[in-house]
């Protein structure tokens, strides 16, 4: 009788025998952490990744952790050190420049993707799912994304952070009561003090708050998409290695700043300020109430339809808040070269600019409502009854796509060496334009070899 370990056949031990042996031992040992509470999905087709632009504003969170972790080992955080500090590392520091960087524009891709994300929450109206806490915590970490991302370039000491903290100190001794105490808390008795504070707020305060927000904002399903990612990273190392973020002018008393913007994301507060109205109006009242409609949007939407299309008003709002941002910002960076005077200069007719809004505004209503009756004349696109939506059709078969697939795999050998010479050569923009290259190729790589399996 045979027994009954020769009736058993022998586990052949694999790579990825091993591996799964090491996830079982994993997930047994965390099933009591907290690290298993999110599940996070890797999609085997392509998925839409407007749902999960939250998850990838939390990567470009993680991107900013690990270079500014790796710029901190470096910079100085004093008067007559910040500039010099940042110069050592574009400059001399081996790929400092590179990390910056990639610090300066995974800063910049965060403030974007957070805002299309909001927004794709709102037109979509998946706040409506008993998602009240979400929403808010995801409105209040928006603002303090900002608030990140304008201490980060303050640091820098250099006449536009000048510029932006001279500003900030005045917007909040406008501000009644408060005004003064807040000065001296956040911005300290001088320049010395602004330093050493922003770099705190920076590095260590505001990132805690950030982390707490997200401990209640976050779903508990995660999408992590390879290609997505991927392409996402390869965007910010691409635009850094096309723009290279510059020193600026070191700030000292002698100089004269001249025309100073500043970043993109405060452009549109900036408008407000150069129309010459008083400053807690434009600098604190109109953001304020601004961010105040988009908290109270799930209480006051308060209807069981989620589609754009089935929420005119509310639609035709935020396309207005929009279309405002847009044209706020385009007067953010308008300065008048031909005005015989700085100051006339930077002069912004409030009379235009509050008159382009209500304008935007008007426009928004008047085109979704149309727009809207037009799509509802024409059956609102729906597929007729009895008709089922056709499958979509390969685009290219099985034969050329190995070809194509062989061709950027190539390709895409050639950027790694090309980015792997360049780095040994020292030229820190090539590096980054080609790693961005390499990441945007697998990308679509990816994409294609997961686009050739067949559905399950």
């Amino acid at each position: 009788m045979a027994t009954a370990t020769q009736t058993q056949p022998q586990q052949r031990i694999t790579l990825g025998y091993l591996l799964k042996k090491l996830y079982d031992w994993l997930v047994d040992r965390l099933d009591r952490t907290g690290w298993l509470a999110f599940k996070i999905t890797i999609p085997k087709r392509f998925v839409s990744p407007l749902p999960f632009l939250g998850f990838l504003t939390f990567f470009n969170f993680l991107i900013l952790g690990i270079t500014g972790a790796l710029l901190m080992l470096f910079y100085t955080p004093s008067l007559s050190g910040a500039w010099e500090s940042v110069q050592l590392i574009n400059n001399t520091i081996p790929y400092g420049e590179i990390v910056r960087n990639t610090h300066y524009f995974a800063s910049d891709a965060m403030v974007f993707l957070a805002l299309a994300h909001m927004y794709y929450n709102y037109f979509s109206g998946r706040f409506k799912i008993r998602n009240e806490i979400i929403w808010v915590t995801g409105v209040i970490f928006g603002t303090v994304t900002v608030l990140e991302a304008f201490t980060g370039y303050d640091i820098i000491l250099n006449t536009r952070a000048v510029l932006a903290v001279s500003i900030g100190v005045s917007l909040n001794y406008s501000a009644p009561v408060l005004g003064p105490t807040i000065v001296k808390t956040i911005f300290g008795q001088g320049f010395p003090d602004f330093i050493l504070r922003f770099y705190a707020l920076h590095i260590f305060i505001i990132p805690v708050i950030m982390i707490v927000l997200m401990l209640v904002h976050f779903p508990r399903n995660l999408t992590f998409d390879i290609p997505i990612v991927s392409a996402v990273t390869g965007a910010v190392l691409l635009l850094g290695g096309m723009y290279p973020v510059s020193l600026g002018v070191q700030y000292t008393p002698q100089v004269n700043p001249g025309y100073t913007l500043p970043e993109w994301y405060l452009t549109s507060l900036y408008a407000f300020l150069r129309t010459f109205m008083p400053k807690f109006v434009a600098g604190i009242l109109i953001p304020t109430l601004f961010i105040l409609m988009f908290l109270v949007i799930p209480f006051v939407d308060k209807s069981k339809k989620f589609s754009w299309k089935d929420r005119p008003f509310f639609t035709a709002l935020g396309i207005a808040s929009i279309g405002q941002i847009l044209l706020t910002t385009f007067w953010g960076f308008y300065i008048n070269e031909s005005a015989l005077t700085p100051t006339m200069a930077l002069f912004i007719d409030p009379v235009q600019i509050f008159g382009g809004m209500i304008l935007v505004a008007a426009l928004s209503f008047v085109g979704t409502y149309a727009l809207l009756r037009y799509w509802a004349a024409k059956g609102g696109g729906r597929v007729a009854r009895g008709k089922k939506p056709q499958a979509p059709v390969n685009f290219i078969s099985s034969r050329w796509l190995v070809a194509v697939l062989a061709v950027m795999f190539g390709f895409e050998v050639f950027l790694n060496a090309n980015a792997a010479l360049a780095a040994v050569k020292h030229f820190p923009n090539l590096t980054m334009f080609d790693l961005g290259a390499v990441l945007m190729l697998f990308a679509v790589m990816f994409h294609l070899y997961r686009y050739s399996k067949p559905a399950t």
